[in-house]
């Protein structure tokens, strides 16, 4: 008889492979039956994503200038709102405005429908990055790639969730309590 392949269930994701940089993590499962008589054949084992770890593995806090920001479509915000609106215990965000130094050339062959936005970045634009809850660390009170103790005109990094290849370089302008670009220029801090 024709025999595929089976596998067993995930793991659960490893940690970040490095603390203090855009690294990635893993998650495995292994093989219960190899396929035989010209049956199914087996799927990937092993599946990465991105990740990035904000504390040593002493407990310190990684320096703000060696971590790039991990920035998503703002509307995912509209989401994040409604699943922790139920505890209403989170300390309320903030805003921060960039001005888009870089940006790669990849960020505008974005294909896929949840990387579209990435195509409204444009060096010289204003761009509005909201820190919220969990973004939110609870121990400094502030998300990391912020820019938060950066000095005037420092260029800091940035880089898009669900793009690798879309990343570029910022300068903090200012922070405010709410943010006030168009939906196009409204991100997310994650």
């Amino acid at each position: 008889p024709v025999i595929p392949c089976v596998v067993s269930q995930w793991s659960v994701w490893s940690g970040c492979a490095e603390p203090c940089k855009t690294t990635y993590r893993v998650r495995r499962r292994h093989i219960i039956q190899e396929p035989r008589n010209g049956g199914e054949a087996c799927p990937p084992l092993e599946e990465r994503a991105g990740c990035v770890e904000y504390w040593t593995r002493q407990g310190t806090e990684c320096k703000q200038s060696l971590i790039p920001a991990l920035i998503t479509t703002g509307g995912f915000g509209k989401a994040r709102k409604k699943r922790s609106a139920a505890d209403g215990s989170e300390r309320a965000g903030y805003c921060v405005e960039f001005q888009l130094v870089a940006i790669t050339p990849a960020c505008l062959h974005s294909h896929h429908s949840y990387t579209h936005w990435m195509q409204y970045l444009r060096e010289g634009h204003t761009v509005c990055v909201e820190c919220q809850h969990p973004a939110l660390d609870s121990r400094s009170l502030h998300c990391y790639g912020d820019g938060s103790g950066s000095k005037k005109n420092q260029l800091l990094h940035w880089q898009a969730v669900g793009n690798p290849q879309c990343k570029g370089t910022w300068k903090r302008i200012r922070q405010l309590d709410t943010c006030s670009c168009p939906s196009v220029h409204s991100f997310l801090f994650i």
